[in-house]
C-alpha cells in the first residue's frame, strides 16, 4: 500500500509539470503566430499600398509604422526610459502599473466571488429567489460598464470610500455573474438518485450541500472563476480610466494613448502588459484548480488503502 501511494502522489506531480510545459510551448507557439501575423499584414500593406493583393480594395488597417510600430520596436521601449530624464524603464513602469492594477482586481474578485456563491445558495435554497433574481442578474450585465464605472466612482466619492476602493467595486460587478450563474448550474448538477438517497438517510440541507453539490459543483466552479478572475482585470482598468486612478494599467494606457503620435509604441506595449496580467490571474487560478485536483487524488488514494 506505501507503494501505492507513492506512486499516486509522484505521477499527478509528473502530470502537471508535463502539462505546465506543453502549455508554456503553447503559449509561444501562440506568441510566435500573433507576431508573424502582425509582421506578414504589414510587409504585405507595405508592398500592396495598403490593398488586397491584386484588388482595389483597401485593407481595414494601415500598416504604416504610427499605426502598426513593428514588433520588434515595441519590445525594444520596454527597455527605454519611460520619461525623458527618468532613469525608469518603461517595463519597470508597466510593472509597478500591473502590481497596482492587480491589487484592485484581487479584492474585486474577493468580493464578487463571496457575492456569485452566496447568490447561487440563496437560488438553491429558495425557487422564487431564482425565478426572482435570475433575471435581473442577468440584466445586469448589458449594462455598458464604462457608462456604470463613473456613476460608482461619483457614489463613491460622495462616501467614505477612495476611488481604489469604487474600482474595486467596479471589478465586482463583473466578477460577481460567472460565479452566480456557473455555481447554480453545478449545485443543481447532482443527479436525482444521489439526491434521494442523501434524503432517505434524513440528512440535513446544509449536509447534501457540503458533502453532494458543492463536490459536484467543482467542474463548473474553476471554469467561472478563471473568467471572473479576467473580467476583475477588464474592470479595474476600466474603473481606473473612468475615475482616473493615478498608478495603475488604465492610467497608462490613458497617459500613452495621449502621446501615440510620438511613442505609438508605448501604447501598444501598456496594451500588451494588461494582456499579461490578465494571463497572469488566469494562471492563478489554474494553479489552484490542479492543486485542488491532486488533494482529490491524494484522499481518494488514502481511502482506497485504508479500505483495502
Amino acid at each position: 500500500m506505501t507503494a501505492v501511494a507513492r506512486l499516486g502522489r509522484s505521477l499527478p506531480t509528473r502530470d502537471g509539470v508535463r502539462r505546465s510545459l506543453r502549455g508554456a510551448v503553447a503559449g509561444l507557439v501562440a506568441l510566435a503566430g500573433v507576431v508573424a501575423v502582425w509582421e506578414g499584414y504589414k510587409w504585405m500593406g507595405g508592398h500592396t499600398d495598403d490593398h488586397w493583393p491584386g484588388t482595389s480594395f483597401g485593407l481595414p488597417v494601415r500598416t504604416n509604422d504610427l499605426v502598426m510600430p513593428h514588433a520588434n520596436e515595441i519590445w525594444g521601449s520596454l527597455w527605454d526610459p519611460v520619461q525623458r530624464g527618468r532613469s525608469q524603464t518603461l517595463a519597470g513602469f508597466l510593472f509597478q502599473s500591473a502590481r497596482f492594477t492587480f491589487s484592485e482586481a484581487a479584492l474585486g474578485f474577493v468580493i464578487g466571488t463571496i457575492i456569485g456563491l452566496a447568490l447561487a445558495v440563496l437560488m438553491l435554497r429558495f425557487s422564487t429567489a431564482e425565478r426572482g433574481l435570475m433575471p435581473w442578474i442577468n440584466i445586469s450585465q448589458t449594462v455598458p460598464l464604462i457608462a456604470l464605472a463613473p456613476i460608482i466612482v461619483t457614489w463613491g466619492r460622495g462616501t467614505a470610500l477612495s476611488d481604489t476602493q469604487a474600482v474595486s467595486i467596479i471589478a465586482t460587478y463583473l466578477t460577481f455573474f460567472p460565479v452566480a450563474v456557473n455555481a447554480l448550474q453545478g449545485l443543481q448538477s447532482p443527479d436525482q438518485a444521489d439526491l434521494e438517497l442523501m434524503r432517505s438517510y434524513a440528512s440535513p440541507w446544509r449536509h447534501t450541500l457540503w458533502k453532494l453539490r458543492v463536490p459536484a459543483a467543482r467542474p463548473y466552479l474553476f471554469p467561472a472563476f478563471k473568467l471572473a478572475a479576467t473580467l476583475s482585470v477588464v474592470g479595474a482598468i476600466v474603473g481606473e480610466i473612468s475615475a482616473g486612478v493615478k498608478g495603475g494599467l488604465g492610467r497608462a494606457v490613458l497617459n500613452f494613448a495621449t502621446i501615440y503620435s510620438t511613442g505609438p509604441e508605448k501604447l501598444y506595449a501598456s496594451v500588451l502588459a494588461a494582456a499579461l496580467l490578465g494571463l497572469f490571474v488566469f494562471a492563478l487560478v489554474s494553479i489552484v484548480e490542479r492543486f485542488v485536483d491532486r488533494n482529490q487524488i491524494h484522499n481518494s488514494n488514502g481511502s482506497s488503502g485504508a479500505g483495502a
